[in-house]
């Protein structure tokens, strides 16, 4: 097929830009609302195509120059051709039509879009990508749709300064580490203290590669705590250093709790953003309006990143998770911020669903935050009777078919609020509640 000219309409999920082709949708991306693009098919489609961007005949009036000299080419970001502002008025519009379009939840049920305090410099986490070649050292992020690797120079604009200093520190001493050509990733991550943890992933056998690690600890003075793993499932097997790191829940966040301060260990998860992940918890809290009475499930609970606050003013909360070491730093959790009353289970969560429906126990409050496939047992929440239903997303097509399951199961959507906790890219998370109808 020739190239085309097209005008961009508007932007979608995945990130491309949506126009049409002789009235056939096409998505583009790199292209911006009010773009008007020279394109090439590159996939046909029975309902839709795919197009690569080959020239900007007249380029959007909202276009902007973007921040990092690598985008484009490493597949880390999607937008920073546009001002936030625009991203997040692009992701709301996403959000609410994908909402309505699979879960037939109504528009007006769909509050604005929390936006990031921070545009830029917000990551806590990044996995950097690392390979040799042509003699010389990379490390970055992959190239849009393949396994090349992307140098990002003297840092992502997108990750927080301290992981920008540990990978620099990293670029230096590598080359000189026995087995280097084995090392293929290195996943850093800050917590809000200023302490920071490196990974270093290995193809080949660790030992070598841990003891210079440990014997050149001076040499990552960024570095807080550096830990190898060796094969594709190998063991962690630390070098030096700290073992976790934390982040702090102020009081102020919620009427009536006291400050926390919730670690995760090495290899653990936790939000990448964490100014947005206080929005997540303080939405959370508010939406469940607990009296002290109420028992709450917490699915997919981690760290206790949802539990231990909602602890403050519940009677009673159990969380599940299928992590075993994020259920240690939940109880870890509880024990050093002296809450009792919170009890946690290491157990696939659907599997722990269906144990506790047929045992004919129930809850007041059901608050999951399950990964980007969703939840498996969504149908089957309403087994156990809960009054309300918090869910915390960070898919907006998977909530919404969670949502029209639970909605076919006795729940209406009564609000959801999106919160950008992805800025530059098309992700974002979200809260909704639901209530028994």
């Amino acid at each position: 097929m020739a190239d085309r000219i097209i005008a961009i309409e508007s932007l979608c999920y995945g990130g491309a830009g949506f126009g049409r082709v002789e009235g056939k949708a096409c998505f583009v991306p790199f292209t911006a609302p009010g773009d008007h693009a020279r394109i090439r098919v590159v996939r046909e489609k029975r309902s839709f195509l795919e197009g690569e961007l080959v020239e900007l005949v007249e380029p959007s009036a909202l276009r902007i120059a973007p921040v990092c000299p690598v985008f484009g080419e490493c597949g880390g970001c999607d937008w920073q051709f546009l001002p936030y502002s625009e991203q997040v008025k692009q992701k709301g519009g996403i959000f609410a039509d994908t909402l309505s379009r699979i879960g037939k939840v109504e528009r007006e049920s769909v509050l604005p879009v929390a936006a990031s305090p921070d545009s830029y410099g917000y990551r806590s986490r990044v996995q950097v990508k690392v390979t040799v070649a042509a003699g010389a050292l990379r490390l970055g992020f992959f190239r849009t749709g393949s396994h090349d690797v992307v140098d990002f120079g003297t840092g992502c604009p997108l990750a927080q300064p301290l992981l920008n200093r540990m990978a620099a520190e990293f670029r230096v001493l590598l080359p000189g580490l026995p087995q280097c050509e084995s090392v293929h990733q290195i996943d850093l991550s800050t917590g809000d203290d200023g302490d920071g943890i490196a990974i270093v992933h290995s193809r080949g056998g660790g030992a070598p590669l841990l003891e210079s690690l440990t014997r050149d600890r001076s040499r990552l003075p960024s570095v807080a705590g550096v830990f190898v793993r060796s094969g594709r499932k190998g063991e962690l097997e630390k070098a030096f250093g700290i073992d976790s790191l934390s982040y702090r829940v102020p009081a102020s966040l919620t009427p009536g709790s006291r400050e926390l301060k919730l670690r995760f260990g090495r290899g653990g998860f936790s939000q990448v953003n964490y100014r947005q992940n206080l929005e997540l918890i303080r939405t959370a809290c508010e939406w469940a309006g607990l009296t002290g009475k109420e028992r709450v499930l917490d699915l997919y609970c981690g760290n206790g990143n949802l539990s231990l606050p909602l602890a403050h003013n519940a009677a009673h909360v159990m969380g599940v998770e299928g992590y075993a070491p994020s259920i240690a730093d939940a109880v870890a959790n509880a024990e050093a911020n002296g809450i009792q009353n919170a009890e946690f289970l290491v157990s696939d969560v659907a599997q722990a669903v269906r144990r506790l429906v047929k045992r004919k126990d129930s809850f007041d409050l059901v608050v999951l935050d399950p990964p980007r496939g969703g939840a498996e047992a969504a149908a089957e929440l309403a087994g156990l009777a809960p009054r309300k239903i918090i869910y915390v997303s960070c898919d907006p097509a998977t909530l919404a078919r969670d949502l029209a399951s639970l909605c076919g199961n006795g729940y209406r959507v009564t609000r959801s609020k999106p919160v950008d906790m992805f800025p530059q890219t098309y992700h974002l998370e979200s809260v909704t509640e639901l209530v028994r109808a």
